[in-house]
């Protein structure tokens, strides 16, 4: 590994105030240490040569341990599971000391999970729960944040991502979750929170490679690579490349394929002047995606189906093909003013071809008479081609006002999405084996078995199934400007206050026509102006422990979500009498009180915090052709949310947190949804990922994850419920554990073993509104992945 020693080292930089007192007293720690201080003695033009008669001693060989210098700048030193910083520049605090809830998980915590896809990482999250996608109502990833939809609030590099895709963690340096509404930072929606996935940059810190091979059970093989490389004091290049491919555990032949590659270039003039140009590509494909297993029963005995089959369809699928480019200027004009800038085009394409299956009333074609069999449904389809450009600069500057302390954020943002979607036609060529409709006559459906009991010969052929894509139906653009201004200020040694205001100005088009006959059957479109903002004091009651107040809004506005069309109550447009609706925005109020505590020499941050969100101007989507029917919802989420993320000792790293929720409609047009929660809310979740060095070269760790049960429906509306009171559409309560062991063979190399789902237990994740498929959990799966770093 090369060492630059004109440069500054990466520990210095990302925290210059760190005491080197505080160092782990370890060999590693001690090795560390000597590198950090080597660039300063280089320095010391005073300290004399060794003369001709002078004792050189020659260091023993060090041992390196699991702990090694993290190359992430937000990074706290020594403690892999804590984010000391923000990577988005406009938080200009450290978490410790910003009142908000914020959840930040490392790349290293990412790492010894063992898990790679952002919806499993974040579906393990306190306060988030997962909905179902490309099935009808979401494509991509669809998260829900303390009850409230999120699958388009995703950022990366605190820039917008629009193309609501498959994402994987790969070029991931950090994953940070904003709770609670957070418009002044995000702009439209945010309403439970925030998604911000900070990148991997190149540095001229150190050069490092880094390649790991994974293999499994399920056919599972993984290999990735990270490295950077310096040259000279100005130009630095880092390069990320994937490629993964594994079956669904016990769900075979279903599989996911991903093949990645990140680039980044640096050039930096001087401590002063920077710009790096990043390039993001990746390709996710899952062949036979399975939708899952489906609830049968009635309430309150409505239940998961049991050992249900494989049964997608052959050419089923479902890919995410995504392409960015990205250039970041970082600029101090003035030793108090610091200018951030960045600007990204993007081009993704997602689309998907899949099949349910659930549990039907059935008629056998010779007699008529009724009985319950398994059917395939009609399928799922959907594409939907995404080209987006933002730009965003922010202007820091600090200066002394009135006596006191600013920290100013001023900023400009321009954004230009364009989703253009459509679906696929499906053709079926086998046999119909069943009857779907009452009496008897010919079969026109597809069943697991036939009227007489006799099991399909092969479920994955039932249907004949064939796509073919066709022309668009809906063509969604929406160019937003806006502006923020924003401002930390010690008031005075112990109070501190944090304001920010934000006005998006936004224009959106939509245009819907058949995609068959090409005729344009709506073309919508309006302007509006959304103001936000978010206040925050905090008070240090010790020099590492602060308790904080804040209020904040966010706003959502109609038809902001892409995928929706006029399906209103998932975030698309509504309409009145063929037209957009004069409907206000939807909005979201948050008020917290926290406390944050940095403990054990700032290796572990632990946190705490009660809240409540009320949403107003909620879209129900039901009877939009009756004046007077938008905006006709009200809900609200109150609850208390704790954390810990750090070293627990010298030896336990810890990254967990619990959420203990309670929601409920306050308004709804249909009266009887009053007083109920909100849909796909859970209660109650908690996950605690412990991690132990033994000895200088094993450590082991497991993760535990609990989510209560709850309740599926349309977003932001009453979950489902019958009128005695039962849940229509429930999914289960459950626990998951995790287990991994590492062993540091080398300076150079070690190995990872993950054993995920260790009891193999079936639980669900999610389900659909009408209950007829639902998203079955990973079984358990074995993982061994070995790290060189050459």
């Amino acid at each position: 590994m090369k060492h630059q020693p004109s440069r500054q080292p990466l520990s210095l930089r990302s925290n210059p105030t760190a005491p080197f007192s505080a160092m782990t007293k370890t060999t590693i720690a001690m090795s560390i240490s000597g590198a950090m201080l080597f660039p300063l003695t280089a320095m010391a033009q005073s300290a004399p040569a060794p003369g001709p008669d002078d004792t050189v001693q020659v260091a023993s060989k060090v041992v390196i341990y699991g702990k090694h210098l993290d190359p992430n700048p937000n990074a706290e030193v020594g403690a892999p599971y804590k984010a000391r910083t923000s990577g988005d520049a406009r938080h200009t605090r450290p978490l410790a000391e910003t009142p908000q809830t914020i959840s930040v998980i490392t790349k290293a915590a990412i790492d010894d999970a063992g898990v790679t896809d952002l919806k499993q990482i974040l579906g393990a999250q306190p306060g988030i729960t997962l909905g179902t996608g490309e099935n009808g109502n979401a494509f991509g990833d669809r998260y829900i944040i303390r009850g409230q939809e999120a699958r388009s609030d995703v950022f990366v590099d605190g820039l917008r991502d629009p193309g609501m895709t498959t994402r994987e963690s790969f070029a991931v340096e950090q994953l940070e979750i904003s709770k609670g509404p957070n418009s002044s930072f995000a702009g439209r929606g945010t309403a439970g929170g925030a998604i911000n996935a900070i990148t991997k940059q190149a540095t001229l810190d150190k050069d490092f490679s880094r390649v790991s091979v994974g293999v499994g059970t399920d056919s599972h093989k993984r290999v990735s690579a990270d490295i950077n490389k310096g040259f000279g004091d100005h130009f630095a290049v880092r390069a990320n490349l994937l490629y993964g491919d594994e079956g669904v555990p016990d769900r075979s032949p279903a599989d996911r394929s991903r093949k990645g590659v990140a680039l980044s270039g640096l050039w930096e003039k001087d401590r002063n002047l920077s710009v790096t140009l990043d390039y993001y590509g990746l390709r996710t494909k899952d062949n036979s995606p399975d939708l899952g297993y489906y609830l049968v029963g009635t309430a309150p005995n409505r239940v998961p189906a049991k050992n249900v089959p494989f049964y997608a369809q052959d050419g089923d699928f479902l890919s995410s093909d995504v392409d960015t480019f990205t250039a970041r200027v970082n600029w101090k004009i003035a030793p108090a003013m610091t200018l951030t800038s960045l600007t990204r085009y993007g081009k993704s394409a997602n689309a998907y071809v899949t099949t349910g299956a659930n549990n039907a009333t059935r008629y056998n074609n010779v007699t008529g008479l009724a009985y319950a069999n398994v059917a395939l449904d009609g399928g799922h389809t959907g594409w939907q081609d995404v080209d987006y450009f933002a730009h965003q600069s922010n202007l820091r500057w600090d200066t002394q006002l009135m006596g006191v302390k600013n920290e100013f954020i001023f900023g400009a943002e321009y954004a230009d999405h364009k989703v253009v979607s459509g679906n696929y036609g499906v053709t079926n060529s086998a046999p119909f084996n069943c009857k779907s409709t009452a009496g008897a006559g010919a079969n026109n459906a597809y069943c697991f078995t036939d009227a007489s009991g006799t099991p399909a010969t092969n479920l994955r052929k039932l249907a004949g199934r064939s796509a073919a894509r066709q022309g668009w139906n809906q063509d969604w653009q929406v160019k937003t400007f806006a502006l923020t201004a924003m401002d930390t200020v010690d008031l005075t040694d112990r109070f501190t206050a944090f304001a920010g205001l934000r006005a998006d100005h936004f224009d959106l088009s939509l245009i819907r026509r058949s995609n068959l006959t090409g005729v344009i059957a709506g073309d919508y479109g309006y302007t509006d102006t959304l103001v936000n903002g978010h206040f925050g004091l905090s008070y240090k009651v010790l020099p590492k422990l602060i308790v904080y107040g804040s209020a904040a809004s966010a706003q959502d506005i109609n038809g902001g979500e892409p995928d929706s069309g006029t399906s209103s109550g998932y975030g698309g447009t509504v309409l009145y009498q063929n037209s957009v609706a004069g409907a206000k925005p939807e909005t979201s109020i948050n008020l917290e009180l926290g406390a944050k505590w940095n403990l054990f020499d700032d290796k572990l941050l632990a946190t705490a915090a009660v809240f409540q969100t009320r949403k107003s101007d909620v879209m129900e989507g039901a009877n939009y052709d009756t004046v007077g029917t938008f905006n006709t919802g009200k809900n609200r989420v109150r609850g208390v949310e704790f954390g810990a993320s750090g070293d627990l000792t010298e030896k336990l790293s810890v990254q967990a947190g619990a959420a203990f929720m309670k929601s409920a409609v306050l308004d709804s047009v249909t009266k009887t949804n009053i007083g109920r929660p909100v849909a796909n809310f859970a209660e109650k979740s908690a996950s605690v990922q412990l991690k132990y060095q033994a000895t200088n070269a094993f450590s082991f760790g497991g993760v535990a994850r609990y989510e209560s049960d709850r309740c599926g429906g349309q977003p932001d509306t009453a979950a489902g419920f019958t009128a005695t009171g039962d849940c229509s559409q429930p999914v289960p309560s459950f626990g998951v554990l995790d287990v991994f062991a590492a062993y540091r063979f080398s300076k150079k190399l070690d190995l990872r073993v993950n054993v995920l789902n260790v009891g193999n237990k079936d639980y669900f994740t999610a389900v659909y509104r009408s209950g007829a498929f639902m998203y079955k959990g990973d079984a358990r799966a074995v993982r061994m992945t070995l790290n060189y770093e050459i």
